[in-house]
């Protein structure tokens, strides 16, 4: 004879099937909320609050922590920007003799040439750029326009973040701090134009970390703000590389000149063995004497 269940024998089934629906829903809604907020960063944001977030994720002495340190507004008006209100373009605001361009061409390539005429004057060089990363060999001439010196924070988006309450004094050395200036490929970089981080970052990868840490030190150090837009994409980067430093500042960036009046080329360094010997390990995004090719992991730090 066979036996009939009782009635509510399907009920702990039910029970289960209506858990599992339910987890389903909320997994769904969850990828829709991280893809109508942009991205897991903020939907961590939305979930947990940006301060409770911060707290909890930054070391400290990261570009994240310092991040989370900005001011966040919108941009003031355009009106009254020229390049002039930054003073008069690559000044020798180090006092060694010779101009920020060639200060920060030296920096950054290898295999520097200077000119028999001028002892500052960069005639060539070899550029590994990072914002592609391609080699290019700079000659100084016709296509000189190839390599480019990058305001990382654009001096147009300074103005609409801060600058226009900044002294003549306080706009020239930031259109002229090394710690703002990176030799890039040049077509790139006009590409780039005044763009922030929310509408340009390096087609590398591998460097966007590095990037955005670099803009991030910059306006820490003027007390310029971010946008809302902004500061999520830079939140954005800097999650897949939370215990990214902040980068040093070392105040300068030009060559020396020694006894003679003559600079000595401080471009990268080739190998650790010489970093080491010069006292400059580890070396840092920004560093002089900072060699991306020493860089293995892409973390910002190298010959550790």
């Amino acid at each position: 004879m066979s036996r009939t269940s009782p009635r509510g024998a399907s009920r702990p089934v039910r029970s289960r099937v209506g858990v599992v629906v339910a987890a389903v829903v909320l997994v769904v809604l969850l990828v829709l909320i991280a893809r109508s907020a942009g991205g897991l960063g903020n939907l961590l944001d939305v979930a947990l609050g940006p301060e409770q977030r911060s707290s909890e994720q930054a070391p400290a002495g990261s570009a994240r922590a310092a991040l989370d340190g900005l001011p966040i507004k919108g941009k003031a008006p355009k009106t009254g920007y020229s390049r002039e209100q930054f003073g008069q373009a690559w000044q020798d605001v180090d006092a060694n003799g010779c101009d920020t361009r060639d200060d920060v061409l030296a920096r950054d390539m290898t295999d520097v040439v200077y000119s028999r005429t001028d002892p500052c004057q960069v005639s060539s060089g070899v550029l590994v750029d990072p914002y592609t990363p391609k080699e290019i060999r700079f000659q100084r001439g016709p296509r000189s326009a190839e390599v480019q010196i990058d305001h990382l924070v654009a001096l147009s988006d300074a103005w609409q973040t801060g600058a226009q309450q900044w002294t003549p004094e306080q706009r020239e050395q930031f259109a002229n701090d090394p710690l703002n200036l990176l030799a890039v490929d040049g077509p790139l970089n006009s590409a780039k134009g005044d763009g922030d981080a929310a509408t340009w970052l390096p087609p590398n990868k591998g460097f966007r970390c590095q990037y955005v840490a670099r803009q991030i030190a910059v306006k820490a150090k003027y007390g310029a703000w971010v946008t809302q837009a902004e500061r999520d994409a830079m939140a954005d980067v800097l999650d897949t590389c939370p215990d990214q430093p902040l980068p040093r500042d070392d105040g300068g960036v030009g060559p020396q000149p020694g006894a003679s009046g003559v600079p000595s080329a401080r471009g990268p360094f080739e190998s650790c063995a010489d970093a080491k010997a010069a006292g400059a390990t580890p070396l840092r995004s920004g560093d002089p004497g900072w060699n991306p090719r020493l860089d293995r992991d892409g973390n910002g730090v190298a010959c550790t």
